[in-house]
């Protein structure tokens, strides 16, 4: 195990191979809840990282964007370069 961190980054990053991530999974687990990057390598080069769930993706509202967005009443209608 590897472990990583500069001043410029956000989490404390720890690389491990991928035998030691399959035995360990619950314990990396806990590192990464606890902010931690987990950088998982195959013959030391990296193939997958976990990393923490820093907030929860914005609710979408349907309709937000009502009267912004305008179809023109040609929209369905025949193509010029398909006229036969």
């Amino acid at each position: 195990m590897q472990v990583a961190c500069s001043p410029s980054e956000k989490f404390m990053t720890i690389t491990v191979n991928i035998h030691e991530a399959k035995t360990h999974l619950s314990r990396l687990l806990e590192r990464v809840a606890g902010g931690e990057q987990v950088i998982i390598a195959k013959a030391g080069k990296p193939v997958a990282m976990l990393t923490p769930i820093t907030s929860a993706p914005a609710e979408r509202v349907p309709g937000i964007d009502k009267g912004r967005l305008l179809i023109g009443s040609e929209f369905d209608a025949p193509l010029p370069e398909f006229d036969e």
